[in-house]
């Protein structure tokens, strides 16, 4: 107990003294990361492992999950061995899809082990900075989204954000990315975007950059009435409700010392009141939001989607969608249904936030800035059957090309490239 509660002293003072947090990293850092590599040279590469994380061990979703189920069903990879890596290990009960696979619990001696003994690590953000990739391996960076808004090397907010100024987030972004060998993309704006993002032009790694689509979209473009009555079962939303996702981005300027936390701005009270029992409001905070929700007033009307794995499910099930920056929307427009954009602090996020990197004209939905706007505009979706206009056509033809229900066939098919 004491020792936690000094770590917490010395994380919060780090975050508010970014010289000493670079030099705290730079030592205990390299201490890690040299205790890693001596242990990593004395284990051998199985060429036929491959290790997936997503989230940094938070989840089993995005773009790995979707390889990992195709490769299962590929008989070029039956005998594969595979590892997941959790921070809840007892994820294995939740998913029959873990069968096949060991889980190894985050930063555990078994988890360094298999990253220096897989022939394939397959992952959607950050590695652990003590990874280092030894000759003959193979690693992949899926991400995880379109972007909207501006990320990492062209982030330009002068205070970085609440765990990192703007140099530490450019230095770190330069040690993880050079680690890769294939980075996918979901169109040629994504590989434009991400090559300035992730710095691979001043690297000279433009090359790793794949355009696949996401393998996370492929179950969007293929799926079944079966699978979307187990997901609404599964939630506990009864048959016949009408499915709205609310799905906003964290903020950048907005977290206390455990991390980055969020405010609805949306009065539950008043959409209840607006639209009856005949609706369900799926609430899908991002993962970097640490603070929790009480929506038990609200029973039977929000259910907090946020601890659901993946996001998939959700958009499979739901008939509206509400956002702000985030990316979910490009995925969700797979499925051409309605779309609103509730960005109530458009101004303060385009100009002293992130910013963004196209015109929000382009956007498949209305942008809302007022939530007396916002009720009215959700009512009218409902009110008549949705077709997707010239813009909603033209905004997919743009950035979702390439998601045609193949892409983990082509992530799988670049694994076996080596």
């Amino acid at each position: 107990m004491v020792n936690q509660t000094l770590k917490k002293h010395i994380k919060n003072y780090l975050k508010k003294h970014p010289k000493q947090r670079l030099l705290a990293r730079r030592i205990y850092g390299g201490l890690k990361e040299r205790r890693y590599v001596s242990m990593a040279a004395k284990e051998e590469i199985d060429p036929k492992l491959v290790l997936f994380e997503v989230f940094m061990g938070r989840q089993y979703g995005c773009n790995p999950r979707a390889i990992y189920e195709y490769v299962l069903k590929d008989e070029r990879f039956a005998d594969f061995r595979f590892v997941w890596v959790f921070h809840e290990p007892e994820k294995r009960e939740q998913f029959p899809e873990l069968e096949r696979a060991e889980v190894v619990s985050k930063f555990s001696g078994d988890y360094f082990r298999y990253c220096a003994r897989a022939k394939i690590i397959v992952t959607n953000s950050n590695l652990d900075y003590r990874i280092r990739k030894k000759n003959g391996q193979i690693f992949m960076q899926t991400w995880h989204g379109t972007p909207l808004k501006r990320l990492r090397c062209d982030i330009q907010a002068e205070s970085g954000n609440v765990n990192n100024t703007l140099y530490e987030i450019r230095m770190k972004n330069d040690m993880d990315v050079v680690r890769y060998d294939y980075f996918l993309s979901p169109s040629a704006f994504a590989t434009e975007k991400f090559a300035s993002a992730f710095n691979m032009k001043q690297l000279g790694i433009e090359n790793i950059l794949v355009e696949t689509g996401y393998p996370r979209n492929d179950i969007l473009i293929d799926h079944s009435e079966e699978q979307l009555a187990k997901i609404r079962h599964g939630l506990g939303i009864p048959e016949g409700k009408k499915i709205i996702l609310y799905a906003p981005t964290f903020r950048d300027n907005e977290h206390d010392g455990a991390g980055y936390t969020y405010r609805t701005h949306l009065d539950f009270d008043r959409l209840r009141s607006r639209l009856g029992d005949d609706y369900a409001v799926l609430f899908r905070a991002h993962y970097f939001v640490a603070n929790s929700f009480d929506f038990s007033r609200y029973e039977g009307f929000v259910y907090d989607a946020s601890r659901l794995d993946d996001i998939r499910d959700l958009f499979l099930i739901a008939d509206l969608l509400i956002t702000d920056y985030s990316s979910v929307f490009f995925d969700y427009a797979n499925l051409r249904r309605p779309i609103l954009f509730y960005m109530y602090d458009l101004e303060a996020y385009g100009q002293d936030i992130r910013g963004f990197y196209f015109d929000l004209s382009e956007l498949p939905g209305e942008i809302i800035t007022r939530e007396d706007r916002l009720l009215d505009a959700i009512e009218e979706m409902f009110s008549e059957k949705f077709s997707p206009d010239e813009k909603y056509r033209a905004f997919c033809d743009k950035y979702n090309y390439l998601d045609d229900g193949q892409a983990s066939r082509r992530a799988a098919e670049l694994l076996l490239q080596g």
